[in-house]
């Protein structure tokens, strides 16, 4: 029999790479992570890993089963979140991850809406950036998320995650009326590896130039203190931008920002993701969108 959370670990080496990301992400050692798949190796029969050196690298035989770990991992989600209906309502953690803007704009709302709709659930929310949050989510260590993708950045397909689409707001230029006009403009950016740095790079380089990069910032309160500063220009979502410091002008630009609920795959139908999910689309109708 194939133990899953074995399974998950094979899972995880093929997404990640190393031995060391894996443990990193399941906070596991090293150690511990070769020895649960080499324990699977032994309960497949066959060769699921090649070791060179310290490189790991799957066989065929090891592609073919994170194929089938896919499903089956899938289908274990659906058959807990379907026992979970069958208990009852809405209870016990419920462990949420927001960005920043969505933490600060949406989830006060959302949890509001929570305590009242389902007084037994405990929510706990955690702020995390988009980018980290398909490895909280496949580890466990998140039930649900909001997370968001740009134009000319989409969101990276993960098979083991399923999302909701909940709303889409614009995206605004500081100090200018348009792009090319910011062609030679210093710009205040995310930090590299940012969803919002690689939106306003490829964004610009939509317009016809390369931005000129002098600071980069991932609060977007700090962004706009610094354009106030006339230390450049920046690109800011509206949730963002709906309080602007003094000096600040805003153009809205034909891009914008979407938000969606993440969970994992087959994990939709558990009543917690349900009323989760809900709760944000109640507390949407209160953003000025």
């Amino acid at each position: 029999m194939l133990d899953p959370r074995k399974l998950r670990l094979l899972r995880e080496l093929a997404r990640r790479g190393t031995i060391a990301a894996v443990a990193e992400a399941v906070m596991f050692t090293p150690s511990a992570v070769s020895q649960q798949l080499s324990a699977l190796e032994r309960e497949a029969g066959v060769p699921l890993l090649e070791r060179t050196g310290r490189t790991v690298t799957l066989t065929p035989a090891g592609r073919l089963l994170v194929e089938h770990a896919q499903t089956v991992l899938e289908e274990l989600e659906r058959a807990s979140a379907a026992l979970a209906a069958v208990r009852g309502g809405p209870s016990g953690p419920v462990r949420i991850g927001a960005f920043p803007t969505a933490a600060r704009a949406l989830m006060p709302a959302a949890l509001a809406e929570l305590a009242r709709a389902c007084p037994e659930l405990e929510p706990m929310v955690s702020e995390i950036d988009p980018a980290d949050v398909s490895g909280a989510l496949r580890a466990g260590e998140l039930d649900v998320a909001l997370v968001h993708e740009y134009d000319f950045v989409p969101a990276e397909a993960d098979p083991a995650l399923a999302t909701e689409p909940l709303f889409a707001e614009p995206m605004y230029l500081t100090g200018r009326a348009a792009l090319a006009e910011a062609r030679d403009d210093p710009w205040i950016t995310g930090k590299p590896g940012t969803l919002c740095h690689a939106m306003t790079i490829r964004a610009c380089q939509a317009a016809g130039f390369e931005p000129r990069v002098r600071h980069q910032v991932d609060d977007f309160d700090t962004v706009l203190a610094f354009a106030a500063a006339g230390q450049g220009v920046a690109l800011v979502p509206r949730l963002a931008a709906l309080a602007p410091p003094p000096g600040v002008t805003l153009s809205e630009l034909p891009l914008s920002r979407r938000t969606l609920a993440a969970f994992r795959g087959g994990y939709g139908g558990h009543p917690a993701i349900g009323a989760a999910v809900a709760a944000f689309r109640t507390a949407i109708t209160h953003l000025p969108l």
